[in-house]
């Protein structure tokens, strides 16, 4: 699966945290420790708000660890929000509108996941991105289209109200006609201001999220760059709110058929039961 980087905080060059530390996104891309793809050699991405409400991209198709414009660009390029993302793909083509971080007016998605079963759901979850909508739709992944569907649910109101409705729809896809498919969606979604980051599965274990805060600085990663000891892991079914001037906080995200949706229902049930 893929690996990724969201930071949130003072203004700093890419290369601090995509490139130089002992166990960077670089280097995830060559020796993962915690995905189940070793290495994510399927093209790679960058995302990053500057002087403009629209996040700046730069994405490629070649492995990250064997590109020397990506070493470039992370010494001199510098934010006080960017994301970064190496692929591992799960059955779409390599090419780069396929490379993650993708944009949509002000706001960054990138994901680590996939729609079980995609080939079969494509036309259903694709009907989900209203008209307006579609024609950012430049690629052929899931995630670009999941993404573009929570643009359109609301996003700009309630970041997390939109991607609970477009997860929900997509539980219903997944367990439809008696199947269980397979959703895992590990993502980092910002306007610019704040972050927001989600780890969610059905049918299926959610893959890794961790975040570090430090004053303002918010960092959320797929797995930890350095082996610091303050890193928190965030749990399944769990979104981590960073929005900006504010500390960082973890709330449930409570979608049906999840494990922390159920267990959030058969607690409440007892409840019930005592009064």
């Amino acid at each position: 699966m893929c690996r990724w980087i969201a930071y949130r905080g003072e203004r700093t060059a890419f290369e601090h945290y995509v490139t130089e530390p002992e166990h960077s996104l670089v280097t995830q891309s060559l020796r993962a420790l915690e995905s189940t793809a070793g290495t994510n050699g399927d093209g790679f991405g960058l995302g990053w708000y500057g002087d403009h409400p629209e996040p700046g991209l730069y994405r490629e198709t070649r492995p990250a660890w064997s590109d020397e414009n990506l070493r470039y660009l992370c010494r001199h390029l510098h934010s006080h929000l960017f994301f970064a993302h190496v692929r591992a793909a799960t059955g779409t083509a390599v090419t780069r509108q396929n490379c993650h971080p993708f944009a949509c007016g002000r706001w960054l998605f990138m994901h680590n996941g996939f729609v079980g079963s995609w080939n079969r759901l494509r036309r259903k979850v694709e009907a989900m991105i209203p008209d307006a909508l579609y024609p950012s739709r430049l690629g052929t992944t899931d995630s670009e289209a999941v993404f573009l569907a929570i643009v359109g649910a609301g996003i700009d109101k309630d970041p997390i109200g939109a991607t609970s409705t477009v997860l929900r729809a997509l539980c219903q896809l997944v367990n439809e006609d008696g199947l269980s498919e397979h959703l895992r969606f590990t993502s980092a979604l910002s306007n610019g201001h704040d972050l927001y980051a989600f780890r969610f599965a059905a049918n299926d274990h959610a893959n890794s999220l961790y975040y570090r805060e430090d004053g303002d600085q918010v960092i959320a990663v797929s797995e930890p760059y350095d082996k610091e000891s303050d890193w928190i892991e965030v749990p399944p079914d769990h979104v981590l709110v960073a929005r900006a001037s504010r500390r960082a906080e973890i709330v449930p995200l409570l979608v049906a058929g999840s494990v922390g949706f159920e267990a959030e229902r058969k607690r409440s049930q007892r409840v019930i039961g005592r009064i």
